[in-house]
């Protein structure tokens, strides 16, 4: 039996796949225009690996589960974080994920989600944030934590993602360099990520899930910030997708 996660999210869906207890496949796309659409290229996806919807278990997650006419189950990503960052971690943690529309903060204890708190709905903090930056900067986000490396000495002090910008235009209008600009962006999404962790008042065992887990820039600034090691995971992009499989797992 295979057990499926899919977790859409809004910038990218993600997939885990086990073959009973064993994780054999993940992988992601993005979500493009139609999360309906993106449901049924999954499908394909996975017949083309020999994965028949008769022999398999899926959970959904994300903003998009409920575009998953095939799962069998629905599940949250609060609980889908927590689960597969615990399954990663093997550990009690306090999971940040820096999603594209949304931060979250949750505390797993014994496997399970005992408590969390996400931003508000502003997209500042968040990856999309330092998305419209990069364009601005006419860089994607890779390349805009490699800028980032190298400079420092301003700070940005809007919390607004579209004030942000028009900031971020009278930096780029004055001569600033685009490596301290750079620094200033990132800057601006970690310590707003710090914020979150503060008013959610967690231990210090910190997992860093989400698209940004792949930059190390990013996960030594947290771990600066919160003056505490941050850990993740080559797979901590799929904590989601990771945690609705074992979720599927318990469907009988």
């Amino acid at each position: 039996m295979y057990y499926i996660g899919i977790d859409i999210g809004s910038t990218a869906a993600k997939v885990a796949v086990f073959n009973e207890d064993e994780l054999m496949k993940t992988f992601v796309m993005p979500t493009g225009w139609s999360s309906v659409e993106t449901a049924k290229i999954i499908k394909d996806k996975l017949e083309e690996l020999g994965i028949s919807e008769e022999e398999s278990k899926v959970v959904a997650t994300g903003y998009g589960r409920v575009s998953v006419p095939y799962s069998d189950k629905t599940v949250t990503e609060i609980t889908c974080h927590g689960k597969g960052a615990a399954y990663l971690s093997d550990n009690d943690c306090t999971v940040v994920d820096i999603g594209g529309q949304d931060t979250k903060v949750i505390t797993v204890e014994n496997g399970m989600v005992t408590n969390f708190i996400m931003n508000d709905k502003c997209s500042a903090g968040t990856g999309r944030f330092l998305e419209i930056m990069g364009n601005t900067l006419g860089v994607d986000i890779e390349k805009l934590c490699d800028l980032a490396l190298q400079g420092g000495g301003i700070t940005i002090s809007s919390m607004c993602t579209v004030f942000a910008e028009s900031e971020v235009i009278s930096l780029i209008g004055r001569g600033e360099k685009k490596e301290d600009i750079a620094f200033a962006i990132v800057d601006s999404v970690v310590s707003k990520v710090k914020s979150l962790c503060g008013k959610h008042s967690t231990g210090t065992n910190y997992f860093l899930t989400g698209g940004l887990c792949e930059s190390e820039y990013i996960v030594n600034k947290l771990s600066e910030k919160l003056n505490a090691p941050v850990k993740t995971d080559k797979l901590a992009r799929y904590a989601g997708a990771i945690g609705a499989a074992l979720m599927a797992k318990k469907i009988r």
